[in-house]
């Protein structure tokens, strides 16, 4: 938030002072991962984790592929081709983002099943809920969460 003083002199008021308050940052938009390959890494996260696709494109004088995942009132999960990205990430703990579910173990179990990585078991976060942390094809870490309602 910035708030600016305008100082202003008028035939009717010698001076005008007023504060206005603009607000920069509205909040997070989307996340994008860039990849070597976002067609493996955009249908590991349909076919694997189970998110439902809902934008497919080619972007970019090259034709690089774009790959959209929305949710319902938060910022979209897009993954999109990257010319300078090569292999697996180096720093999969720098970033991490989390994807809210009503029910962590059924979740964690379809994961299990389906040979996602798992790097970290369901532990509890107090004040929060529950967390379990799991590595996507290109290395990077993500994080089913399940929001415990405080009782009061």
């Amino acid at each position: 938030m910035i708030i600016i003083t305008e100082k202003r002199k008028s035939k009717s008021y010698p001076l005008i002072e007023r504060k206005v308050v603009r607000i920069m940052i509205k909040g997070i938009e989307s996340i994008t991962l860039f990849s070597e390959n976002a067609k493996d890494l955009a249908d590991f996260y349909k076919d694997k984790v189970g998110l439902k696709m809902t934008l497919e494109a080619e972007v970019g004088e090259e034709g690089g592929n774009l790959f959209g995942f929305e949710f319902e009132g938060g910022p979209g999960l897009y993954i999109m081709d990257h010319s300078e990205v090569k292999g697996k990430q180096k720093e999969p703990e720098r970033i991490i983002f989390n994807l809210e579910v009503d029910d962590i173990e059924e979740n964690v179990k379809r994961l299990d099943e389906a040979g996602v990585k798992k790097i970290k078991d369901t532990y509890h976060m107090q004040n929060y809920g529950f967390i379990a942390t799991f590595e996507d094809a290109d290395g990077n870490y993500f994080q089913l969460v399940q929001i415990r309602v405080s009782d009061s």
